[in-house]
């Protein structure tokens, strides 16, 4: 269950968007759907959310939002470069006006020196302007990192 304060930030969100008839989609890895279900949790939110792309696999972000393979065996599925093109093959490939797009390690393993359990990429492509990308490392147990995983991707998308 998602917290009250993030439904909150997720009904605010959405009528921000839906008074300026802007839409959008999500591309989530290390949340698996978290921010989609955030967002379609608030009654309306069809007349916002396009589509949500949940693509776990490296075999995924390729075949779904065309993350290019040499990119993720270049610099490995949690980077700014990632996050970037997930962002970007979500708003191509839904036709939304806005795509956030999330990868991390959520943990408790997989984390290493270079990256971290708590390290995430987020990523929000906008209709003509240039891919937005942010990195953060939150604390805390998997559950943790991925609500405030949650909470940063609405936050991004609410400021555009």
């Amino acid at each position: 269950m998602l917290p009250d304060a993030t439904l909150e930030q997720a009904a605010a969100l959405l009528e921000q968007l839906r008074a300026r008839g802007e839409t959008l989609a999500t591309a989530e890895s290390c949340t698996g759907g978290l921010i989609a279900a955030a967002l379609t949790a608030v009654a309306g939110s069809s007349a916002v959310v396009l589509a949500g792309f949940v693509t776990y696999s490296n075999a995924a972000k390729t075949a779904m939002l065309g993350v290019p393979e040499a990119t993720l065996a270049a610099v490995g599925a949690v980077s700014e470069e990632v996050a970037r093109a997930m962002a970007e093959g979500a708003l191509e490939r839904s036709g939304a006006d806005l795509a956030v797009s999330v990868t991390g390690v959520a943990g408790p393993g997989g984390g290493s020196a270079e990256k971290p359990v708590g390290l995430v990429h987020l990523g929000l492509a906008r209709r003509g302007a240039p891919t937005r990308t942010v990195r953060r490392v939150f604390p805390g147990d998997r559950t943790a990192v991925r609500a405030a995983t949650v909470a940063e991707a609405l936050r991004l998308l609410a400021e555009g």
